[in-house]
């Protein structure tokens, strides 16, 4: 009967650790789907800016972690005179992957992960 006790108390204890676990902020990386090189500026709802230059074609860059809100993210392309725009609202946990896409009119796609 102890044995019961102790093995339940020591899963509920379990089970509270695991949902008391940290949020970690958003992370975000750029995919450049042209064939062009692009900068893109991330601006977060707390003022802050995050600038990933020289996202040449086909790369992908690293993760950058920004805080949770609302994001708007601009490329500026080269040799192209449209500068695409996308906001959307980065949450805790998540992970953001911001495509610049190929076709005629350059555009922004966010990939949740």
């Amino acid at each position: 009967m102890k044995n019961i006790l102790v093995n339940i108390l020591s899963l509920a204890f379990l089970i509270i650790l695991i949902s008391c676990s940290a949020e970690e902020d958003p992370q975000f990386r750029i995919r450049n789907e042209r064939a062009n090189k692009a900068n893109v500026q991330i601006q977060t709802s707390g003022g802050n800016t995050i600038n990933i230059n020289d996202v040449v074609a086909a790369q992908t860059t690293a993760y950058q972690t920004a805080a949770e809100g609302n994001v708007t993210a601009t490329a500026v392309i080269q040799n192209e005179s449209v500068s695409p725009t996308v906001t959307f609202f980065a949450a805790k946990d998540t992970r953001y992957t911001i495509v610049i896409q190929t076709g005629n009119t350059p555009s922004l796609r966010v990939d949740r992960e």
